[in-house]
């Protein structure tokens, strides 16, 4: 080879045990696998991922500073729930970041973002009536609007407030969950970055997530 290929070869990152033990835990918490209030048992986890308990309690010390797992004393490590604070919280923590990211999103590229994050749109459309479908369309448009940033400090910790949104999102009704409403709000943030409107992009995600969590509120009580 008389040239490197530039771009393509380049070196593998390589996750540690405790990261990968991290997001499947994650994940697990994310879709209900873990469930709130659930106490995690060190043994049966350890025999279910295959690893030792050295790793495990490093991947669940990672959760517990990102605050999606609780450790009680002389109790053991828990489960975050999502109560009325921690949802208000949360759309507050979502609010700063979304809005940063399609800020920064609208500076790089905005037709191109706007292209993208209408897809998305019409992949929620698509699923349709069913509430799981439609709430992991819905991740997924927010994930993709925060990657357009191009930050990998506002995707990690975007990463984090995902997993709490899926927890939170179990309490939605599933009148709106498959609601057209839900597609429109969407639908209309796409368009503004099409149209390279930074100021109404950043209303309709504040007025997006503010009504969200309204609505989960509501759902809570």
């Amino acid at each position: 080879m008389s040239e490197p290929a530039r771009g393509f070869l380049e070196p593998l990152v390589q996750q540690s045990t405790p990261s990968i033990i991290a997001d499947k835990l994650r994940t697990a918490i994310g879709h209900g696998h873990l469930p709130p209030g659930a106490q995690l048992g060190e043994a049966d986890l350890a025999r279910e991922l295959g690893v030792s308990r050295g790793p495990l309690r490093e991947g669940i010390q990672r959760l517990t500073q990102e605050g999606l797992l609780i450790s009680v004393r002389n109790r053991g490590v828990f489960v975050i729930e999502m109560t009325p604070e921690n949802v208000r919280d949360l759309y507050v923590a979502r609010g700063g970041v979304e809005r940063a990211a399609a800020q920064e999103a609208l500076r790089r590229d905005a037709k191109g973002a706007g292209r993208l994050l209408t897809d998305q749109a019409r992949a929620m459309s698509a699923a349709g009536r069913d509430p799981q479908a439609v709430g992991e369309a819905d991740i997924a448009f927010h994930e993709a609007l925060v990657g357009l940033a191009g930050s990998p400090r506002l995707s990690r910790v975007h990463r984090t407030l995902m997993t709490e949104t899926r927890m939170s999102l179990q309490l939605l009704d599933d009148d709106y969950a498959v609601s057209g409403e839900r597609v429109t709000a969407h639908r209309e943030i796409a368009d503004a970055f099409r149209a390279g409107e930074a100021p109404q992009v950043d209303w309709l995600l504040r007025e997006h997530l503010e009504g969200a969590a309204e609505r989960l509120l509501g759902s809570a009580g």
